[in-house]
């Protein structure tokens, strides 16, 4: 049952599935950064300093606080902002891996693509040619 194990775990497949994995963990890390450290802030100047991650809806009466951190300690609370800055994620890798898939079927294609005919020779190069024959045939 080892063995079988063994044969299905190094399959290329199911490698290639954990290595898609990993890197896809460590893009989304960038992207999240991507977008929390550069594109929010500058989104942030823009609107006049909004900090969307941080704008929520208090749920209950028992919520003072003006951090979502410190509301979440004190009540139930809908992180709208939160939320928006995950769709943000979610719409800037999915366009980035469209562009790197885009990118991968394209070369894809060119490799996969005949090489073209030769061009056709000049009407000089034909009539050496033929001239070159009928000499190889009139000498044997």
């Amino acid at each position: 049952m080892l063995d079988d194990f063994k044969k299905f775990a190094m399959r290329g497949n199911v490698v290639d599935l954990a290595v898609g994995v990993i890197i896809g963990a460590a893009f989304g890390a960038i992207v999240s950064s991507l977008v929390a450290d550069i594109i929010m802030p500058i989104i942030g100047a823009v609107t006049g300093g909004v900090d969307f991650s941080n704008y929520f809806v208090k749920l209950s009466s028992k919520v003072t606080a003006d951090s979502l951190v410190e509301a979440r300690k004190q009540g139930a609370v809908l992180a709208w902002g939160n939320f928006a800055t995950i769709v943000i994620n979610f719409v800037i890798i999915a366009f980035v891996l469209f562009l790197v898939i885009r990118a991968i079927t394209r070369m894809q294609k060119k490799a996969e693509e005949a090489p073209p005919a030769p061009a056709k020779p000049s009407p000089e190069v034909e009539l050496l040619t033929q001239i070159r024959d009928t000499l190889k045939s009139q000498s044997r």
